[in-house]
């Protein structure tokens, strides 16, 4: 049986008797987590282990990139934005690729040591400060070194067990607008979308570096669909990713909280779209009661849970890590010295 296709947030530290209630539902699949609810490390382990007693199954992710998108902090690295490893990159390619495999094992086995299932990482846009929410996010500003610098990331994550999650499909460095307060559009033709910022998702769909799962982003471009944003796009998600490119794993939408979503109205109409154009799993984060009303929809409405979706299981890590022999490994020492120089 396919686990539920809605990804829901939490209050705090602890689950609330209603949050209890929440998780219980069959078309909650999983929980993502936020700095509020990530204090001291056994806190959170203690909170995981809360959310595991209420359902095993369900899916434990937090946004854990590095930079100004790191939720978890003590007991884990300081991670640094992604773009350090460009000027490595430039002066060394090799000890550049090196680091970034190395911080890409790290930093998921530092999520799987905690309980967690995986962080929505790497970032695959083309950047370095055009756009005001990606910028140094982003591996670069030059897509082969995005290409190179996120495969090498996408290895070390795999070698810890973690799987991974680009994002955002098909690129989102190419516009200045943040999706969480607008809706950005982006007037270019297709050859030069794929050119600069696409490739750097299709080419790794297969292989020891490929994505298994993908996030849209809340972005409009006329030229390709003029009707809808790419995460409730049919012809982005079905045509393009799934069709052409052949992508086989996981489509998480991105918050249908977010402001690029509200062109597709309220948020039972954002999670129908959203499900009906091709994601898999739908993250609906800070308002509950936007959560409960895509919650009603879902169980008033089967249809959508039965759309042919990914399991969600694929995304469980499959290895296990210890805190501390982790910390007395060779890898997470050397690795995290140099990380804390950056």
């Amino acid at each position: 049986m396919l686990s539920g296709p809605l990804i829901v947030d939490l209050e705090g530290l602890s689950l609330s008797a209603d949050e209890i209630s929440l998780l219980q539902k069959p078309c909650v699949g999983g929980v993502i987590l936020f700095s509020r609810n990530i204090g001291k490390y056994n806190e959170l382990i203690a909170l995981i282990t809360q959310i595991r007693q209420v359902r095993s199954d369900l899916l434990i992710c937090v946004d854990q990139e590095g930079g100004r998108v790191q939720r978890c902090r003590e007991g884990f690295t300081r991670i640094p934005p992604m773009q350090v490893f460009d000027a490595h990159y430039q002066s060394n390619p090799i000890e550049a690729l090196k680091r970034a495999r190395d911080c890409g094992w790290l930093l998921a086995a530092e999520v799987i040591a905690a309980g967690m299932d995986f962080s929505f990482t790497p970032v695959l846009d083309v950047d370095d400060e055009f756009c005001s929410v990606i910028g140094d996010r982003a591996f670069s500003a030059n897509p082969e070194t995005v290409l190179e610098l996120s495969s090498a990331f996408i290895v070390g994550a795999h070698e810890a067990g973690m799987k991974v999650t680009g994002k955002h499909f098909p690129g989102h460095g190419s516009v200045k607008g943040d999706s969480h307060l607008e809706l950005p559009v982006d007037d270019r033709a297709m050859d030069q979308i794929h050119q600069k910022d696409l490739r750097t998702f299709a080419e790794q769909m297969q292989g020891e570096a490929r994505l298994d799962a993908i996030m849209p982003a809340h972005i409009l471009f006329p030229q390709i669909d003029s009707q809808q944003p790419v995460g409730f796009s049919s012809l982005w998600l079905q045509s393009i990713l799934r069709e052409q490119l052949g992508f086989e794993g996981v489509i998480f939408s991105d918050d249908l909280t977010m402001e690029g979503a509200a062109v597709a109205g309220d948020y039972p109409a954002r999670a129908r779209l959203a499900l009906e154009a091709g994601c898999d799993v739908i993250l609906v984060c800070n308002n509950r009661k936007g959560a409960l009303e895509v919650l009603n929809l879902l169980e008033q409405s089967p249809e959508l849970c039965a759309l042919p979706r990914v399991n969600l299981q694929v995304m469980r890590p499959n290895k296990t890590w210890n805190k501390d022999e982790l910390q007395a490994s060779e890898r997470w020492r050397e690795t995290r010295d140099w990380l804390l120089t950056q």
